[in-house]
């Protein structure tokens, strides 16, 4: 037989974990902010961010390598991208604190991936104080880049009453608001959750538009009739059960019309299932065994619940939205 393959897409795979470490590596020592500040060569590289020229050879060509710059006669260029997110306070938003999570939390769980596919159970996390700041300042950066892009591509134009419901960062609900002047929103999160939310309302200028309540997400009832509901970043923390019951206390508070949507990952039935879905099915089983549902099973329980979904976006870098309607 003649073989007519190459095993490219094998090997991309398969050292992918020689890029992210190096990711991680130029993101800690300030490489790409050296070079958006016009350390552009190696020795200047070298000079700002304190490391030898070796490793700021070898930093520089692999993020060249990876697309996140570019070279040319010795020296380097920001591509667009990285310019927007690696360069620290000047980016539109600081996408470090995720790296710092992912390379110092995250990649260490997926070295206990082998046990948690022979036994489906999570990872150790071994918690500390310090790691659960790094934990949780990750998450929550990880949860902007979401919100920023969920603002940008989902319409929630003309609503005025909005629930956020159980989620795990105000961002998405303070994102609606900024664009619709005449919305106001009751957040009802978990216990605990409830000071940063008020912190998250104040430092936006909404402390008037908002109310801030706590209930379980799991058995809470929300009172009221609202014509939006945000339930983002909720389902993957809960059973199919739990959440079918969730989206039955959402319809019997939502107005006849209501907009819903419903932010998280899914395990789609498409031809070519997308890849960031996927891959964090194992991200969030080997870090604390929560699951990313198939999306037909999402939408069997919306419309159980009497919700109506009328679109899917996919999000850039960021998980998908179903938009549904109360029918």
């Amino acid at each position: 037989m003649t073989n007519t393959s190459d095993a490219t897409r094998i090997l991309d795979i398969a050292t992918g974990y020689m890029a992210s470490q190096q990711l991680f590596e130029a993101s800690r020592i300030g490489l790409f902010a050296a070079v958006a500040d016009g350390a552009d060569t190696v020795p200047a590289i070298a000079a700002r961010t304190g490391v030898s020229p070796r490793i700021a050879r070898i930093l520089a060509d692999g993020m060249a390598g990876l697309g996140l710059m570019t070279r040319a006669d010795g020296r380097y260029l920001l591509a667009d991208d990285a310019a927007a997110y690696l360069v620290g306070d000047a980016s539109v938003l600081d996408l470090a604190p995720f790296l710092t999570f992912l390379g110092g939390i995250s990649y260490p769980h997926w070295l206990q991936f082998a046990r948690t596919v022979d036994t489906t159970e999570p990872g150790d996390l071994q918690m500390d104080d310090a790691r659960w700041g790094t934990f949780m300042s990750g998450v929550m950066t990880y949860n902007t880049l979401h919100a920023q892009e969920f603002g940008r591509r989902v319409d929630l134009a003309g609503a005025t009453n909005a629930l956020d419901f159980g989620g795990l960062s105000a961002d998405f609900a303070l994102e609606a608001m900024a664009r619709n002047p005449e919305l106001r929103t009751t957040f009802l999160y978990a216990p605990g959750f409830e000071d940063g939310v008020a912190e998250a309302v104040a430092a936006a200028g909404f402390a008037d538009r908002t109310t801030v309540q706590t209930g379980d997400t799991a058995t809470s009832q929300p009172e009221g009739s609202y014509d939006l509901v945000l339930a983002n970043h909720v389902i993957h923390r809960f059973s199919a059960e739990e959440n079918a019951q969730i989206f039955r206390r959402l319809r019997a508070a939502a107005a006849p019309g209501a907009t819903l949507t419903v932010l998280d990952f899914f395990l789609d039935g498409d031809a070519d299932q997308r890849r960031i879905d996927a891959l964090h099915a194992g991200e969030y089983l080997v870090i604390d065994g929560t699951i990313v549902h198939p999306e037909a099973e999402v939408r069997g329980w919306l419309a159980d619940a009497g919700w109506d979904v009328r679109e899917r976006i996919d999000l850039p870098a960021s998980p998908r939205v179903l938009v549904a309607t109360a029918v």
